[in-house]
């Protein structure tokens, strides 16, 4: 089966050479999310529940585009500028499932685009 390029405007665009999402048979791959604002192309930092917020928001709209929901969500890889922040990352992060948590781990990295502090990607599963 081909692969199908899932793009909306209501996330941010790729700041590379990559696709918001690909779609592969039942599986869709969501790249990484960073905190930009879609509609300002801003940056939000200094608030780490906004940048959680902000991050979880453009996943959902990538989901949206490929008319899926939190709820297909089977695997996530979080990013951490510093584990000192998992608290507030994972409080803004679980309150977007419904307690059918996916598969998840979360990492610390010396360093992520544009100096954020967390990165999100998420693998779902397109039929239940």
């Amino acid at each position: 089966m081909p692969k199908q390029i899932i793009k909306t405007d209501k996330a941010p665009m790729p700041i590379g050479p990559y696709s918001q999402a690909v779609k592969v048979d039942n599986l869709l791959f969501l790249s990484g999310q960073v905190a930009i604002h879609p509609e300002s192309n801003e940056l939000i930092t200094g608030d780490i529940t906004a940048e959680a917020k902000q991050i979880m928001e453009n996943l959902k709209a990538v989901l949206s585009e490929a008319k899926l929901t939190f709820e297909h969500v089977v695997k996530t890889t979080i990013f951490l500028a510093d584990m000192h922040l998992f608290g507030a990352v994972n409080d803004v992060y679980g309150s977007y499932f419904n307690g059918d948590y996916p598969a998840r781990e979360t990492v610390a990295v010396k360093a992520l685009p544009k100096g954020v502090e967390v990165e999100i990607s998420m693998i779902a599963v397109v039929n239940l």
